[in-house]
């Protein structure tokens, strides 16, 4: 079962809004469903800062990140919550038709959106909406979830909606974004090569 879903096809964007405050993170679930009107939906978990702010302002944007995206970028995105930190604030930001925050820099394309309908699906919320502007940046190829896997070798955060449980292992886990790192003995010092941190817990088979 888990080698079907492994074969679908999805990319990686960064999502932003704005409702108490400025917030943004990364999906993997992204897709245009109607072409007159321009009609996309995404997919946000529930327990997201992100998701809970689109609930209040009604709108998002969605850029495409190309294969040159910064490790950076998509760990603050991913990994950390937009109600501790400005996630914002080390990068170039601008700002859409809507006054939304968006970043170019290592993107492809920019969609802005007025949310039309919400759909409980479980563990996430499906935000339908349709375009209210499209913007081309280059050429660049998109990133895709495959690229960041496997020539990244990124981690899929536990609230990602292509997220699977690993099998257990023995070594060290990550306290923020649950790397893990495979050894008997973690070396002194050792920082998180995801999100940074140095807090990590023992984990056993």
């Amino acid at each position: 079962m888990l080698k079907a879903y492994n074969n679908l096809t999805s990319g990686m964007y960064l999502v932003g809004t704005k409702g108490d405050k400025e917030s943004g993170c990364i999906v993997n679930t992204f897709e245009q469903v109607a072409a007159s009107p321009e009609m996309v939906v995404v997919a946000i978990n529930k327990d997201n800062y992100t998701c809970k702010q689109i609930r209040k302002s009604k709108k998002f944007n969605v850029t495409v990140l190309d294969e040159n995206a910064d490790m950076n970028l998509i760990s603050r995105f991913g990994f950390f919550s937009s109600e501790f930190e400005d996630k914002y604030k080390p990068f170039n930001v601008k700002y859409d038709l809507l006054e939304l925050p968006y970043i170019e820099d290592n993107m492809t394309s920019l969609f802005t959106v007025r949310v039309k309908e919400e759909i409980d699906a479980s563990t996430h919320i499906l935000f339908l909406g349709e375009v209210s502007e499209a913007v081309w940046f280059n050429d660049k190829p998109a990133m895709t979830y495959k690229y960041y896997k496997e020539e990244l070798k990124g981690k899929t955060p536990p609230k990602a909606s292509s997220y699977q449980k690993s099998k257990a292992v023995s070594g060290y886990k990550c306290d923020v974004c649950g790397y893990i790192y495979r050894g008997e003995t973690l070396p002194v010092d050792y920082i998180c090569p995801i999100c940074g941190q140095t807090h990590f817990t023992k984990i056993t088979d």
